[in-house]
């Protein structure tokens, strides 16, 4: 088991690791709190010395590309409206909807994991059994859960840390829960701040087995997965968040779009342009502008009012270049493209080219991902209900909804039943050369029809006839 230093130094290690602090810098993007929040203006002064401008207009706004590009993959990846863990079995896939189709909240858990992987790289989820004693599974914040190896090169773990800042009590101190999971058991600590772990009594077991039930006696039961129910999906190989391919680039949007803003705000007022002024104050002139709307000036003076040209055009253009480029390489779908007003299935289709791209990439991991889960809901189906089924019994299938033409799916469909009744015409033409059976056959083929399920119920050979024969007639 780990001392309770090898804890603190393994949670104070991931915190500095390269990639966490990116995951952390991605989550801040996600929740739109960008770069551009901390940016400010300075200037030199008289004496060449750097000062901060708190004078002039300094407008920090962000805008939420990134958000809107991981919640697009999160969705349409999980976007089918058919079951997406399939068997062949009818009696397993009865049993796997309960655990995962039909279970909304195993959809709502994986949807929070693959939200947490594309924002920061990795997201994992988490087992334990439910009231009724079965396996469910729940997300857990990547930042806070460290996998600890015998070697770096081990694909597995030995013990998985995760910690969480359970409260911040009012003397501003931090209070975390941290648990450390083995194979067969979990260990509760609790520590303020920076200071030593204590074991957490308020755990009755502690360490407690990864499964504990109470039956009729009041005696308490255990068991252990075998495993630690920690399982980690991956958006890409290097474990690197969504954000790596465009935080450029919304960094360049949020400054020029500010900068246009601040543009405006400080181009806003008019300038008085006074020459030969007639008078000793300053400010009583700016006064005499203000409420009398007039200045007293020399013979040969003048006022005039002088305005700023804002570089608008210049800007408008690189802020759609920057538009384009964010959802271009941040292979999404743009929403705001006009086209040309001809929007069929196929323009449709094309511009969900770049997402369907990103989210096939996912797709491969995920079905790794869920593979590892299947395996052990099998198990506890098998130990149920005393049945072996496998692996291979199971598979995945994505298919993601995109929005159609209604008008379209139209013509596609009265062209489709054109074509059916064609076909069924043609065979009727050639019922005495094909005969009854092979001719009923082929028309259940052209209506996507199971003929070995109807056959039983079709008309006698002398109806058939009869039947062809009126339609001869009419």
């Amino acid at each position: 088991m780990l001392k309770e230093s090898e804890i603190t130094n393994f949670i104070n290690q991931d915190i500095l690791d390269s990639k966490k602090r990116y995951a952390r810098i991605a989550e801040k993007y996600y929740n739109s709190e960008h770069d551009i929040k901390n940016y400010r203006l300075y200037y030199y002064d008289a004496n060449g010395e750097l000062q901060e401008d708190k004078t002039r207009s300094n407008i920090k706004i962000s805008h939420p590309f990134f958000t809107e590009l991981v919640d697009q993959e999160a969705q349409y990846i999980l976007s089918t409206k058919k079951q997406f863990i399939k068997s062949d079995i009818s009696e397993l896939q009865h049993e796997l909807d309960k655990y995962f189709n039909y279970n909304d909240d195993f959809i709502s858990e994986l949807y929070e994991t693959i939200t947490d992987t594309i924002v920061k790289g990795f997201g994992f989820l988490y087992a334990y059994k439910d009231k009724n004693d079965r396996i469910a599974f729940q997300s857990a914040d990547s930042l806070g859960v460290v996998e600890v190896r015998a070697k770096d090169t081990d694909d597995g773990c030995e013990y998985v840390i995760y910690w969480y800042v359970d409260r911040i009590e009012k003397s501003h101190k931090k209070i975390k829960r941290i648990q450390v999971w083995d194979k067969n058991q979990t260990f509760f600590y609790v520590q303020e701040d920076d200071g030593n772990l204590i074991l957490d009594d308020s755990q009755p077991l502690n360490p407690r087995p990864h499964v504990t039930y109470t039956k009729d006696d009041d005696n308490i039961y255990y068991e252990n997965f075998g495993f630690i129910p920690f399982f980690r999906l991956d958006n890409n190989g290097n474990k690197q968040s969504g954000l790596k391919s465009v935080k450029e680039l919304i960094d360049d949007y949020d400054l020029m779009s500010c900068g246009l803003s601040n543009n405006i705000q400080d181009g806003s007022e008019m300038y008085w342009v006074v020459k030969g002024f007639k008078g000793d104050n300053l400010d009583e002139m700016i006064t005499n502008i203000k409420s009398k709307k007039h200045v007293g000036v020399e013979s040969d003076g003048d006022v005039s009012i002088k305005t700023v040209e804002i570089p608008y055009q210049a800007r408008k253009v690189k802020l759609e270049e920057d538009e384009k480029n964010i959802y271009r390489f941040g292979m999404g779908f743009n929403s705001t493209q006009l086209g040309d007003g001809n929007v069929t299935n196929v323009v449709i289709k094309s511009r969900y080219a770049l997402l369907d791209l990103k989210c096939n990439k996912l797709e491969i991991r995920l079905k790794s991902f869920l593979r590892r889960i299947i395996d052990i809901i099998l198990k506890e189906i098998n130990d149920r209900n005393s049945t072996d089924y496998q692996s291979e019994n199971v598979f995945f299938e994505f298919e993601r909804n995109i929005i159609t033409n209604s008008s379209d799916n139209a013509q596609i469909e009265l062209v489709k039943a054109q074509t059916e009744q064609v076909e069924i015409n043609t065979l009727l033409g050639l019922a005495s050369v094909l005969g009854n059976d092979i001719l009923v056959q082929r028309i259940c083929d052209a209506l996507d029809l199971d003929y070995e399920e109807i056959k039983d119920k079709l008309p006698k050979e002398e109806t058939i006839e009869n039947l062809l024969g009126e339609g001869e007639n009419v």
